[in-house]
């Protein structure tokens, strides 16, 4: 069985963690390669995990001679199957039909009809163009059964969707720094009486920081010792450090910008928070989980397969921030409950949520769609 995944390569998100895990995994028990069209962190960071990646420079989106090259390598090679991973890939796969006729299948990181939210240009060309490429291609895998859903009430063959769930290495050393020289690096006073809430990713609308920061001061009215963590850039960073202000939190509020290691943020937090309005199954909170930290998070894509409510987080309706400030709040008052919830998290996502289920279930899809051809 020969597989290629083909990227942008500028990701630097849950797509990049996704399908790093992945093919380390996957390296290991079938013939699998990577390409990349620019070279940046992920083609980096994969040919250090031992993953065979080449970056074929693609100058812009409509360089068909970057999509030539790769049809000779598909054809030369012959690879069984073409998984693509976001709208760049997920374009190029409808133009290598002109050149070889190899099944291609995609995974859909998140809602399409979003992700280019924040920027007229792209929401506008970008994202229909992937929705139009979308159709072109044969499978589709979800990376949650409600993201499967979602597909198949959007029109999508229904014989012709999966779902996988993300997954992460238990089997990996963790390399952190500590809670004191974290908090040194980044310039933050380190008070041991302290409770430090975070948020990781993109500062970008679909992300919900605004919500994040209204339950934070409703959290912070009621309890002085909370300090708010917001790990990750992106274009809205000086609106939120605004808005902040507006709120009263910015003396305990800190902005760190974007995080190499998550492991030195989920480290040195005590509460792990996502506000989203759409997500898949996100791997700030596996990663958290990593770490054994408790986590408040919105009710959206395939959260509650994850999280159950007293047990293994708190779950929220998307917006609602004050819901999120009272959780906040009650897992502030006990450092018992934050660990009793922390350790159940972490043992749910081990059991459930590893790179070897991941990677069974993807050999599994790759087989059927092998046959399916045959």
């Amino acid at each position: 069985m020969k597989v290629i995944h083909v990227i942008s390569g500028g990701d630097i998100g849950g797509a990049k963690t996704h399908v790093i895990s992945l093919l380390k995994e996957l390296k290991n028990r079938i013939d699998v390669d990577l390409v990349c069209f620019m070279e940046a962190t992920f083609s980096e960071e994969a040919k250090k995990n031992g993953i065979n990646t080449e970056v074929i420079v693609q100058k812009g989106r409509w360089d068909i001679g970057a999509v030539k090259k790769l049809a000779d390598k598909i054809k030369t090679k012959k690879y069984d199957i073409i998984h693509c991973h976001g709208a760049r890939a997920n374009f190029i796969a409808i133009l290598l039909k002109l050149f070889c006729s190899v099944p291609t299948v995609t995974t859909i990181h998140s809602d399409y009809r979003l992700d280019f939210q924040g920027d007229i240009f792209k929401n506008i060309v970008f994202k229909n163009i992937n929705a139009f490429s979308l159709r072109f291609i044969d499978y589709y895998i979800g990376v949650s059964n409600s993201f499967k859903d979602m597909m198949i009430e959007r029109g999508f063959p229904k014989d012709k969707v999966y779902s996988v769930y993300n997954g992460i290495s238990f089997d990996e050393k963790i390399s952190c720094i500590n809670k004191e020289e974290f908090y040194k690096k980044y310039g933050i006073p380190y008070e041991k009486d302290s409770i430090y809430v975070g948020i990781m990713g993109r500062l970008h609308p679909v992300k919900g920081h605004e919500v994040f920061l209204d339950g934070a001061a409703l959290a912070y009215k009621k309890n002085k010792d909370l300090r708010f963590l917001i790990a990750g850039d992106g274009e809205e960073e000086e609106r939120l450090k605004e808005y902040a202000r507006k709120l009263n939190i910015d003396h305990v509020t800190h902005f760190l910008g974007f995080m190499k290691n998550p492991y030195d943020f989920f480290n040195a937090i005590d509460i792990n928070t996502l506000t989203s309005y759409s997500e898949s199954f996100p791997y700030v909170i596996l990663e958290g989980a990593i770490m054994k930290k408790p986590i408040i998070s919105s009710r959206v894509g395939g959260i509650e397969d994850m999280i159950f409510n007293g047990d293994t987080g708190y779950v929220f309706e998307k917006g609602d921030f004050k819901s999120l400030g009272d959780r906040i709040l009650s897992l502030a008052q006990s450092k018992e409950m934050r660990f009793k919830i922390g350790n159940n998290l972490y043992n749910f996502v081990k059991e459930n949520f590893s790179t070897k289920n991941m990677a069974d279930q993807h050999i599994k899809i790759y087989e059927k769609i092998i046959q399916n051809k045959r």
